[in-house]
């Protein structure tokens, strides 16, 4: 991971810098624990839905980031999700009022 931090080996994220410190000891985790994706494919940036069932966490892997889609006013109706725990975009609107 420092050399990451220093060099930038890898452009996309941190997941596979993350693997190598990790070395290997990594088990796989039930798809209801991490619904992975939200934030589109990273050619298109398509939206995606929730698969069904029960979710922990919501994670906006890929291009599309729910922050900046609400935005620009063009979310994907995820991005709905994120919008109550947008803490810049909860002051900006305090301070407008």
């Amino acid at each position: 991971m420092a050399v990451q931090k220093r060099e930038r080996i890898y452009h996309l994220g941190s997941l596979p810098p993350f693997l190598l410190v990790l070395a290997g000891n990594i088990k796989a985790v039930d798809h209801r624990w991490n619904q992975h994706g939200l934030g589109g494919d990273n050619f298109e940036g398509k939206c995606r839905n929730l698969h069904p069932g029960p979710i922990s966490l919501l994670h906006w892997s890929g291009k599309g980031k729910p922050w900046l889609r609400l935005d620009s006013r063009k979310p994907c109706i995820v991005d709905y999700l994120w919008a109550p725990y947008d803490l810049y975009r909860s002051s900006k609107h305090a301070l407008e009022e």
